[in-house]
């Protein structure tokens, strides 16, 4: 079974192309590294909930699009030692700072996960 890192972020509507071209930049650095996959998805039919939803979830803002973005790697132990590789690779850490982002770290969320049906 494979091992997964999913990601959900805020991202100003007006600054989808700028995020585009930053998630194709370091999406290659993954793939460089060993990642199997990577898919970055702009929400196209998602609500706010009664309760939870991918909006709610980031507290989504007037004039923002939710992305949902996976990568999936062939083991926990491949995905641990290609992000590290990935998080000390000195063209990720021009892409890190807060202040030049086109969005806002502090409302993303990620978490790995072990993939139970794969088909």
């Amino acid at each position: 079974m494979s091992y997964i890192d999913g990601f959900v972020i805020p991202v100003p509507a007006k600054n989808v192309a700028a995020y585009r071209r930053m998630a194709n930049k370091a999406g290659k650095i993954w793939m460089e590294y060993g990642a199997l996959q990577l898919v970055e998805s702009l929400a196209d039919d998602v609500k706010p909930g009664k309760l939870t939803s991918f909006p709610q979830s980031v507290k989504l803002k007037k004039g923002e699009k939710v992305v949902f973005s996976f990568i999936v790697f062939k083991s926990r132990k491949d995905r641990d030692r290609i992000n590290a590789k990935v998080m000390s690779d000195p063209r990720l850490a021009k892409m890190m700072d807060p202040k030049k982002s086109p969005f806002d770290y502090t409302r993303m969320f990620v978490g790995g996960f072990k993939g139970i049906v794969e088909l």
